[in-house]
């Protein structure tokens, strides 16, 4: 899952050498951390946030097979 929303992130951004995701394993969830340069944020957040709803329903629906719940966070 790490590599899909890095994947997904480096084709939205200018500067994907500066897209970094760590994963953080919980009993029954995994939090993913995405960051990205200050210049690309509003390109993955999107307007009213839709390019980053839709990453969390890609997610969620990839994590839905490995029976365990997984959390999209984008960091500044």
């Amino acid at each position: 899952m790490k590599t899909l929303i890095e994947y997904i992130a480096k084709s939205l951004v200018d500067h994907p050498e500066e897209v970094q995701v760590s994963e953080v394993e919980g009993e029954q969830t995994t939090v993913l951390e995405l960051k990205v340069s200050k210049e690309d944020l509003g390109k993955v957040i999107g307007k009213q946030g839709r390019t980053a709803r839709a990453m969390r329903t890609i997610l969620s629906a990839a994590s839905t097979k490995s029976k365990k719940r997984a959390v999209l966070e984008i960091l500044e």
